[in-house]
């Protein structure tokens, strides 16, 4: 029992120091909080102390919409709401403010005024201005708390409704007086009358159309008085000036006012006020009868040159019918011979295309010295007939408008490398140097043009130097390329510069060759269809240089077409046989004589019934050579078409004196390479050696046939 009472003495005394300390701290949180429950209404009296502090109206309504807190300045707007009980809710609020008619809706309708208040503080989305009945304005801003309450502002804005109005009325007199200065600058007299038909402004040229005082306005104060004084002064018919409501009731009309003509205008002006115009016409019709009568005078002064100038009109006109039929005349002789060049080029070329045939086979025989120089004259003498037919045909053809330039941009070098080929032979049996550099330069123009243009030059710088050298220059200055062909002949006067270019005019020469007078001729035309110009520079005894600029073009991606042989060598007629389908008879045998000489068959057609009724399954041709203008409308092309279909897709090409680009096109769509009458057997030969010795189709010589 000792033991028991010593551990209960040990565990009160335990408890009982557990529960002091609790008490301690019990007492501490209660001073706390005593200190905080000070502050806490320290906070609250300085809340309120300075919500009344407020100029502006304060109060806030809890969630359930109740008035828990308003300062006096509230108070002061609403003293009605002193009376209401504490906690009042915002629908009380509203209908006491309604009772005591403190707001100018709620004075003209209180039910519909509380609704509404009600309604917008419900949605507290903000401001808006509520007009007191004792002349104030007041702002009311109302804002949602977070606890779902409602806080509101309430400001005193009359002095600032007060400052716009003093603005807008200050504005209104300054547009008033831009628009008073405005009317006066008007020449014609304006006035406009309110609803009640008084006189709202007018202006000075008013005043001096109808004859007031400066300033005074008494006379035509209203509306009946305007007309009244119109009247006094002459108006005949006051309906113009009557009040008109209608809409689009306009009037206008013509008075007479005192000495002066007046045209009077009246318009409505919404919401009911008019508007008059008076404008004074007297100088107008004055000066519209002056013009009236200066325009009978000129017309009779009209009406007699007329008279005269009748007799030199049917003179004139009898001349200009001279001159038109003079006219028509020769349009219709440079058409008929453009016609005739043109109509009769196949004529012309089919004799001499199998002229050149004969003399090209003839010359392939072992002939005495003698024979072999005529041959070799008729030869030259058949090459100049052909330069001169082709100049001929190309003056024809530019002139009629026939040849349209095909402008792109490619490689010079293609172009001036074949000329290197074609004229080095000429140079080297002339004697002369001759230099033609790579370029690698592009430019934009027609191929076969420009290359015409080149020729020609080249053609007359070998023709007329006996000796020296001959050169072709090209330099890039700026976006153009100079291509100047160079020689050291004997030059030519500056004086013949312009006669060069004309047909048929030649500079006296000395020794070689005289030109045909047309190569410069086809020149001047190219090159002014082509857009490029022309220089020419020459001195007697010191050469001559003749020059053409063309645009430079970018560098592009060029296409090579393979030239070399391929299975047999091309030095050697490749043998075989060859059909040739055309409907001269002396066509005919001068292919077959000169074909048959370079070790060729030869089966001849004149038609494509023809060629269809010889053996070709026995005597399979290895090449069609057809002409392109047959007897009955048949043409070259289609007669290959029909025989690769029966035979196959045999080589083919087509000969044709016919130059125009339809023509070439038309072939060149089909894949056939085309030769021109006459033909050089050369080029003859090199072609059909390709074509054979390769085994290619048409279109894969189609450079070479160009060529």
């Amino acid at each position: 029992m000792f033991e028991t009472a010593i551990s209960l003495e040990t565990l009160v005394r335990e408890r009982t120091a557990a529960l002091e300390d609790v008490l301690a701290r019990l007492s501490h949180a209660n001073a706390e909080l005593a200190v905080a429950h000070r502050e806490a209404e320290a906070a609250r009296t300085r809340l309120r102390d300075a919500i009344e502090s407020l100029e502006d109206g304060f109060a806030l309504f809890d969630s359930e919409d109740r008035l828990i807190m308003s300062n006096a300045a509230y108070r002061q707007f609403w003293p009605e709401v002193a009376a209401l009980p504490a906690a009042a809710p915002f629908a009380d609020v509203a209908r006491a403010v309604a009772e005591g008619q403190r707001t100018i809706g709620a004075l003209a309708s209180p039910e519909r005024w509380v609704a509404e208040r009600v309604a917008r503080h419900a949605t507290a989305d903000g401001v808006h201005v509520q007009a007191l009945t004792d002349g104030r304005w007041l702002q009311i801003n109302e804002i949602r708390t977070s606890e779902g309450g409602t806080v509101g502002i309430y400001t005193d804005i009359t002095e600032v409704k007060a400052e716009d109005a003093r603005e807008r009325a200050r504005e209104l007199a300054e547009r008033n007086l831009a628009l008073q200065a405005t009317l006066d600058t008007l020449s014609e007299g304006v006035c406009l009358y309110d609803q009640s038909q008084a006189l709202v402004v007018s202006n000075g040229g008013l005043e001096r159309i109808l004859c007031l005082a400066p300033g005074d306005r008494r006379p035509i104060a209203t509306q009946v008085e305007l007309m009244a004084h119109c009247q006094r002064l002459g108006l005949e018919d006051p309906e113009v000036l009557d009040w008109r409501q209608a809409p689009g009731a306009r009037r206008r009309a013509r008075a007479q006012l005192g000495e002066r003509v007046v045209e009077i205008r009246s318009t409505p002006i919404l919401p009911a006020g008019m508007a008059y115009s008076f404008d004074d016409i007297t100088d107008r019709l004055r000066y519209e009868a002056e013009l009236r009568e200066a325009a009978e005078t000129l017309e009779r002064r009209v009406a007699e040159r007329t008279t005269e100038l009748e007799t030199e009109v049917a003179e004139r006109r009898a001349v200009e019918v001279q001159l038109l039929a003079a006219k028509t005349a020769a349009e219709h002789a440079n058409r008929s011979k453009t016609s005739f060049l043109a109509a009769a080029s196949h004529d012309l070329l089919q004799p001499l295309n199998a002229a050149r045939l004969f003399v090209a086979a003839l010359s392939e025989r072992r002939l005495a010295l003698p024979t072999r120089a005529l041959v070799r004259q008729t030869g030259v003498a058949l090459d100049s007939v052909e330069e001169l037919l082709e100049a001929l045909f190309e003056i024809s053809r530019l002139d009629a408008g026939a040849v349209q330039p095909d402008i792109t941009a490619f490689e010079l070098d293609r172009m001036i490398g074949a000329l290197r080929i074609e004229f080095a032979a000429q140079a080297k049996q002339a004697g002369l140097s001759f230099d033609i550099p790579d370029t690698g330069l592009w430019v934009r123009s027609d191929f076969r043009m420009l290359r015409r243009v080149l020729q020609n030059f080249l053609s007359n710088a070998l023709r007329y130097t006996p000796t020296g050298r001959v050169s072709v220059a090209v330099t890039c200055e700026g976006d153009e390329v100079r291509i100047a062909v160079k020689d050291t002949g004997r030059g030519i006067d500056p004086d013949n510069f312009e006669a060069i270019f004309e047909e048929f005019r030649r500079i006296a020469h000395h020794k070689g060759p005289a030109g045909k007078g047309l190569g410069l001729a086809v020149v001047r035309r190219a090159c002014q269809m082509l857009d490029h110009t022309v220089e020419v520079a020459s001195e007697p005894g010191q050469g001559s240089e003749f020059a053409v600029r063309v645009p430079l073009a970018a560098a592009g991606q060029t296409e090579r077409t393979e030239t070399g042989p391929r299975g047999r060598a091309t030095g050697e007629d490749a043998g075989g046989t060859v059909l040739i389908v055309d409907n001269e008879d002396a066509i005919l045998e001068g292919m077959q004589a000169l074909l048959g000489r370079w070790g060729y068959a030869v089966l001849t057609a004149p038609s494509l019934a023809a060629a269809r009724a010889l053996d070709l399954a026995r005597q399979r041709p290895a090449l069609i050579i057809a002409d392109y203008h047959l007897d009955d409308g048949q043409r070259g092309d289609a007669a290959i078409t029909a025989l690769r279909g029966d035979l196959g897709d045999l080589p083919a090409l087509v000969i044709s004196a016919d130059r125009s680009d339809e023509v070439k096109a038309s072939l060149a769509a089909q894949g056939i390479p085309m030769l021109h009458k006459p033909i050089k057997p050369g080029q003859l030969r090199a072609l059909m050696r390709t074509m054979l010795g390769r085994g290619s189709t048409a279109g894969k010589v189609e450079s070479v046939a160009a060529e």
